[in-house]
């Protein structure tokens, strides 16, 4: 049995990452779950809560989870501490005396409670004082419509935040932060914030000369020491790093070159990755450091199954550097033109064509739920959909892995 499970950041008015919503599909060529609701949260519940995993694919954050009707009359949240996961709430709930008082205990209980893709009606009215969290689908309630109700409920002692969803652009997500709304999900953070060009900053000029090297077919580390040891912060997070990996040596690695001879070329190019693209992201969302490296991770396991295989490094970088725009707040067109890539990861960024190019259709496809793309493209590429479950799984934990490293 496997569990088809993808994930979408929510961040707060910072762009931090303050948790992700838990996206749940069944089974190979089950686009649209023929299961209902309840076996599809109780599927996801079972799979990712009565074990350590939910941390894992989360990333430490807290996760939202839909629960319907029937799964919150049963009570089913009762069966896992209360800070697992915030309940949504789904928007098809009948809101009914059986459910208020679900919802009353829930809440007296300590869970955290959202309304999902709400639309403002009296008949939910007596159901606020015992929500956290109401959550506004922009598509459907432009942002105008909801700024009216943020502004009547803002300051009730119930203290409610509102969520954002679809925010797919910069503008939509400046329109929402105006408009008074605390929480924000959707895409726009892995879009660049500035359209037009603009010269790259100190810090964004070390990465891109990091991942020149990298992109290299082999690495002049001689070349990597000199950018590394011209830049504190990077040299200070490389060493922490190589120690925190290296722990059971009796005397700590001191020095680049220390470094390169206990950890050999293919993982220290690892390294080189994790430092470049967290230096890349200190003034940007951590879901975008996040979902770079776990897109890396997830195109470069997915390269050995398709045949012919992929060089594995190729995918890494395809998977990489299809968020450099965002990282560097310039045109990928541009960025690559200065990089070593070959044509078929150049083709693969910008066009998305080539075998490079559909792995990376079939990562960006699971990172937003698209799940009859993601059907169609692993049938393309002869890929068994459970293997790109268990491998979107397995790159969200190693993705985390580094995003707890960096932050400590």
């Amino acid at each position: 049995m496997h569990s088809y499970l993808a994930r979408q950041p929510v961040l707060n008015r910072e762009k931090a990452t303050v948790g992700y919503e838990l996206l749940f599909r069944d089974g190979p060529s089950n686009c649209f779950p023929d299961i209902g609701d309840e076996q599809a949260t109780n599927r996801l519940l079972a799979d990712n809560f009565f074990t350590s995993g939910a941390t894992q694919v989360t990333a430490g954050k807290r996760a939202f989870v839909n629960f319907p009707y029937s799964s919150l009359i049963q009570r089913t949240p009762l069966m896992f501490p209360r800070k697992s996961f915030i309940i949504e709430i789904l928007e098809t709930c009948d809101p009914s005396d059986e459910l208020l008082e679900a919802v009353i205990e829930l809440n007296q209980k300590g869970y955290t409670l959202a309304l999902d893709d709400f639309i403002p009606s009296a008949v939910w009215n007596r159901f606020l004082p015992y929500i956290h969290i109401i959550k506004f689908d922009i598509r459907t309630t432009p942002i105008s419509k909801a700024s009216f109700f943020i502004r009547h409920h803002k300051d009730k002692a119930n203290k409610l935040l509102f969520l954002a969803e679809k925010v797919e652009s910069q503008e939509e997500f400046i329109a929402a932060y105006d408009a008074g709304f605390d929480l924000f999900q959707g895409f726009f953070f892995s879009l660049p914030e500035m359209m037009q060009r603009k010269t790259l900053t100190p810090c964004g000029l070390t990465t891109l000369r990091l991942y020149q090297e990298i992109s290299q077919e082999n690495v002049n580390f001689d070349k990597v020491e000199t950018i590394i040891a011209n830049d504190v912060s990077l040299s200070y997070k490389l060493l922490r790093h190589v120690n925190n990996m290296t722990s059971s040596r009796a005397k700590p690695i001191s020095s680049f070159k220390q470094a390169l001879v206990y950890l050999g070329e293919e993982q220290l190019r690892r390294f080189i990755t994790f430092v470049a693209t967290s230096h890349a992201t200190e003034k940007k969302p951590r879901a975008l450091y996040s979902l770079s490296l776990q897109r890396a991770h997830f195109c470069e396991q997915l390269s050995a199954l398709v045949t012919p295989p992929v060089v594995g490094n190729q995918a890494f970088l395809t998977g990489l550097f299809s968020l450099l725009g965002s990282l560097l707040d310039q045109p990928i067109e541009d960025l690559i033109n200065v990089l070593p890539l070959s044509d078929e990861i150049q083709q693969a960024l910008v066009h998305q064509t080539g075998t490079l190019g559909s792995l990376l259709k079939l990562s960006m496809a699971y990172d937003k739920a698209q799940w009859q793309d993601v059907s169609q493209i692993s049938q393309q590429l002869g890929i068994k959909e459970s293997n790109v479950a268990d491998l979107y799984l397995e790159s969200l934990k190693w993705a985390s892995y580094f995003d707890k490293t960096a932050t400590e």
